[in-house]
């Protein structure tokens, strides 16, 4: 487990630290290698010293799990959904070898000395402060490779990213023929039309139409459905998404409408290479 004070632990100046790349299934521990097989990976990154032979991992987690953090609560008697999307890094002693390496990888990608480490420990924290809520989607315009992002994901994987360009800057070696794939949950649409914050929709003097709307949409999104009524709402979903093409998509405290197009929702396993 990590330091209470969120400290990380500070390296000599010569160490050597090797840097893993960390990647499992999510829902391992529950589900084995079920997720594995359809390419929904959680991604995390390793740490070893030369000097102490201490190992160390490096992880950002959503912190009230996956679903809540990409589907709010409609709560009673309360018009603006609540929403549980907090996510925060998380530094650790130890890497969990049997976790990363039954279904997963546990490879090593880099190499850097100790300065470089102390250095990389002051920008996760700042890092930390400055990004807190998770963002499961990915909204582009098409499934073309170049085409407008209008929205990228905030997510264990854009955390492991963010981190080894980082580790490049500070001159890190890493090595590029070890292949690099990542996870990510995509959405095609036009153009976002924005509609308003929390308040603007669901206040006092919001706009009473649309507020009904986007609850009507997330309550088919809801959890703790029984299967007679998860399989309505995946209907429902589906007529949502692939007839009229509609998604509400909540994006640091403001919503967004979405006209999805075809293929409106594809998970991918792209390949993004180390930096050099």
């Amino acid at each position: 487990m990590g330091n209470g004070d969120g400290s990380i632990p500070v390296m000599k100046n010569e160490d050597i630290i090797q840097v893993y790349r960390l990647q499992a299934p999510v829902w391992e521990f529950k589900y084995g290698d079920l997720l594995g097989h359809f390419k929904i990976m959680h991604d995390a990154i390793g740490f070893r010293s030369s000097l102490t032979g201490k190992n160390y991992t490096a992880e950002w987690y959503e912190l009230f799990q996956l679903g809540n953090c990409t589907f709010p609560h409609l709560r009673p008697n309360m018009e603006e959904p609540f929403w549980c999307n907090q996510g925060a890094a998380c530094f650790y002693e130890g890497i969990d070898d049997d976790h990363w390496k039954s279904n997963g990888t546990l490879v090593p990608v880099a190499s850097m000395s100790g300065v470089m480490f102390n250095s990389m420990a002051k920008w996760i924290k700042e890092d930390n402060d400055t990004g807190i809520y998770y963002q499961t989607w990915n909204v582009r315009a098409s499934p073309e490779f170049n085409s407008s992002v209008w929205f990228d994901s905030y997510d264990c994987a854009s955390f492991v990213l963010r981190t080894y360009q980082k580790l490049f800057e500070l001159g890190a070696t890493f090595n590029r023929k070890v292949q690099t794939n990542y996870t990510r949950l995509l959405l095609y649409s036009g153009e976002p039309a924005f509609l308003g914050n929390g308040t603007e929709i669901f206040g006092q003097h919001g706009n009473k139409s649309l507020a009904l709307d986007i609850r009507k949409f997330y309550f088919l999104l809801r959890p703790h459905q029984s299967w007679k009524e998860l399989l309505l709402s995946i209907l429902d979903i589906y007529y949502k998404v692939a007839v009229d093409k509609n998604f509400y998509f909540f994006y640091n405290f403001e919503y967004w409408y979405l006209p999805l197009k075809f293929p409106y929702i594809k998970v991918v396993y792209d390949e993004i290479p180390l930096p050099s």
